[in-house]
């Protein structure tokens, strides 16, 4: 159960300068990872504010052996650690560890703190330890609105998977669970996020399985539908 916190909107794809240049007789190629200490804060605080709310961990992971924007992105989140959030353990780990670590002991994780494109990699790192990136949610969360609650937006990490559209294939898993990211993180209603996600478990563990998840030949996968069907009767079995 790992949560990996990534900024959106700065660092390697929006810094710049940026682009495809000719120089001397070959091209070259240039991306900026640019980032500000307000943009590394709002980041770290995210991170601090969701582990509050589960295991009180933060793991924060960047390149600061060799990167001036590791260095800031580490003296940031250290600072706003100790300013505002000494009751979180923070520890911190390179981002090329961090990669192998997901994969060695996945356990010792709860928030990973990390930037845009190391987060980028990380999640999909992360994403196989499921067996699958259709059993992953995420949320793109926001400022707080005057109403207290964040500008989200919520949807499985994979894509559209347009090559099996219509077939009955695809997993729900990650569609159902994002709802239950939904309301756990915009609505508050964590019991119900819960119920439906323990729901998702029993169903797993009861061995259905779509034909993303099948561990053998012999295995019979459901269909989408199927798929959906069984987490309601597992739900509604829990109300």
């Amino acid at each position: 159960d790992i949560v990996i916190v990534r900024e959106l909107t700065s660092g390697s794809y929006f810094g710049e300068p940026r682009g495809i240049f000719k120089e001397g007789n070959e091209r070259v190629g240039i991306n900026t990872h640019r980032y500000t200490e307000s943009e590394i804060e709002r980041a770290a605080r995210s991170a601090f504010e969701l582990a509050r709310r589960r295991s009180n961990r933060v793991c924060s992971m960047e390149k600061a052996n060799v990167m001036e924007a590791g260095v800031l992105w580490r003296d940031v989140v250290t600072e706003v650690h100790q300013a505002d959030y000494a009751d979180v353990e923070l520890s911190h780990m390179y981002a090329d560890n961090g990669a192998m670590q997901l994969v060695r002991a996945p356990k010792q994780f709860d928030v990973i703190l990390t930037d845009n494109l190391f987060g980028d990699i990380l999640s999909d790192c992360a994403a196989m330890l499921t067996g699958s990136l259709g059993m992953l949610p995420s949320a793109s969360l926001g400022a707080p609105m005057e109403n207290g609650r964040p500008k989200a937006l919520y949807e499985p990490v994979h894509g559209s998977a347009p090559d099996i559209a219509g077939q009955g294939k695809a997993n729900p898993t990650a569609c159902v669970l994002s709802f239950a990211m939904a309301l756990r993180y915009s609505f508050d209603l964590g019991t119900e996020a819960t119920r439906i996600e323990t729901a998702v478990e029993k169903v797993l563990a009861d061995g259905v399985r779509t034909a993303d998840l099948l561990q053998a030949d012999g295995d019979t996968a459901v269909s989408t539908t199927q798929m959906g069907d069984a987490i309601v009767a597992a739900l509604t079995t829990s109300l």
